[in-house]
């Protein structure tokens, strides 16, 4: 038998496929990871066939009871995947045909590996979602538990990586867990668009025979068949939605990462990683590296490339199914890899950080990071906030020039910038008063952050039960 008659294709050929093509089309070492939802999407279309009477009742029985076997060889490693039969679910059905004989034959009735691959990749699609937003409370969870500690932990809060104002560490890492809330809310939003079956649109147009779509659909756990058999089989905007969450989660991370890595630095010597979360160098004895942090920044361009590289994929592809669309897979194992894991060390690397409260309140206790509070103590005394900017400005400029602490002008001192000052610095500016002021919604202040937590830890707590119970049933 020539390669290209072992095809489950091949009878429209006569020539065996060139060896360099099978190389270049085979996806069997990557689309594996879609073996078992391929294994319980052919169960119920072999169910669906029986019940329509397309196939007889031991055939069925045949079927199912090979797909089982099948499925007992992929959990224990001994599948025997064979890349000239190009994917896995071609490797499928010729296993299936060596266990079973002429029932798988009849396996395919009604169904293309069109539509067979686009269902299939919802279904691993549903999994990643729900893992995705899992991982993405977890680190939430973790980062609540920690901001807790730290309450009374204050830095210096940057901009234009410039020390800008006093702020809380609670209230620094309660940003993160904000910004994970609306990662995990794009996945969980995702879901909504999850929930039509491919199955049984066939290659592109449906099929004459009667089968019962709403059945399969059903029973893998869609709402219902998807309404138009070209967008089935064509369209991978679940697939691109995907990557832009991953994408954008990735970036969330890779800012935190990045901070762990200047924080960890001499330089600053805000924090240090916990040894299980850093490495040595080979040459250089005294160093402790951040390495993990900067794998997770590193791979947040893994994430944006898988991306972009399916948005071009698809960007010209006329309807209906194109052999393109093989690409889109990999692109999703691996940004659905890469956030998993680099979930779990972020995770880690926090719940183990060692912070330096001390070192981080001295760095919020220069004078300069009270400036704005001067300023706005003069909107108090009724004076626009632009002028009061403006003479702020000048009385910083002055303290720069005269290698003067801000805190050491006298209420005469600041009366010859604006007479309009209450008090001398001294007694005006106060890191823990300032930073108790900001009290509004959202602000730094202690209360506020300790209620800001307290409502994301209901909300993590809330979604994470939700998820425990959605995998349950």
């Amino acid at each position: 038998m020539s390669t290209g008659s072992r095809k489950l294709w091949g009878g429209r050929f006569e020539a065996a496929t060139d060896a360099a093509v099978e190389r270049f089309t085979a996806s069997v070492h990557f689309d594996r990871a879609l073996a078992r939802y391929d294994l319980r999407l052919s169960r119920a279309h072999a169910r669906m066939l029986g019940a329509c009477k397309l196939i007889g009742a031991e055939d069925q029985a045949a079927l199912l009871e090979g797909l089982e076997h099948i499925e007992q060889e992929i959990e224990d490693g001994s599948f025997p995947f064979d890349p000239a039969l190009e994917d896995v679910h071609m490797n499928i059905e010729a296993r299936l045909a060596e266990k079973i004989g002429e029932p798988a034959r009849r396996l395919h009735t009604g169904r293309s590996r069109n539509d067979q691959v686009a269902t299939d990749l919802l279904l691993y699609l549903r999994d990643a979602v729900q893992a995705a937003e899992r991982g993405l409370h977890e680190l939430r969870r973790t980062l609540v538990t920690r901001a807790r500690e730290h309450l009374d932990t204050v830095l210096p809060g940057y901009t234009h990586l410039q020390r800008a104002q006093p702020v809380r560490l609670a209230h620094h890492w309660h940003a993160y867990v904000e910004m994970l809330g609306r990662d995990a809310a794009r996945f969980r939003d995702l879901r909504g668009r999850l929930q039509l079956s491919p199955l049984g649109s066939g290659a592109l147009a449906g099929t004459t025979l009667p089968l019962d779509r709403e059945a399969t659909a059903r029973e893998l756990g869609f709402a219902g068949p998807a309404r138009n058999s070209l967008d089935a089989v064509a369209s991978r905007d679940a697939a691109l939605e995907f990557l832009a969450a991953t994408a954008i989660a990735m970036v969330h991370l890779s800012r935190l990462a990045e901070e762990l890595v200047l924080w960890s630095s001499a330089e600053f010597s805000f924090v240090e990683l916990d040894d299980a979360f850093a490495t040595g160098s080979s040459l250089m004895p005294q160093k402790k590296n951040p390495d993990v942090p900067e794998l997770v920044r590193a791979k947040s361009g893994r994430a944006i490339g898988n991306l972009v590289t399916l948005l071009t994929v698809l960007k010209g592809l006329p309807l209906a199914y194109n052999r393109d669309l093989q690409e889109d897979k990999e692109p999703v194992f691996d940004s659905a890899a890469t956030l998993r894991d680099a979930l779990e060390v972020t995770a880690g690397a926090i719940a183990t950080l060692r912070v330096d409260s001390t070192r981080m309140r001295d760095a919020a206790s220069d004078p300069m990071l009270l400036a704005t509070d001067l300023a706005e103590i003069l909107v108090g005394e009724d004076v626009p906030f632009r002028e009061a900017h403006e003479t702020v400005g000048r009385i910083v400029r002055h303290c720069l020039e005269k290698n003067l602490n801000l805190r050491q002008l006298t209420r005469k001192d600041l009366a010859a910038f604006d007479p309009r000052f209450p008090a001398g610095a001294s007694e005006l500016l106060d890191l823990d008063r300032s930073l108790e002021a900001r009290a509004l919604p959202g602000a730094t202040a202690r209360e506020t952050v300790a209620a800001a937590l307290d409502a994301s830890e209901v909300e993590i707590t809330e979604a994470l039960d939700t998820l425990q119970t959605e995998t349950a049933t």
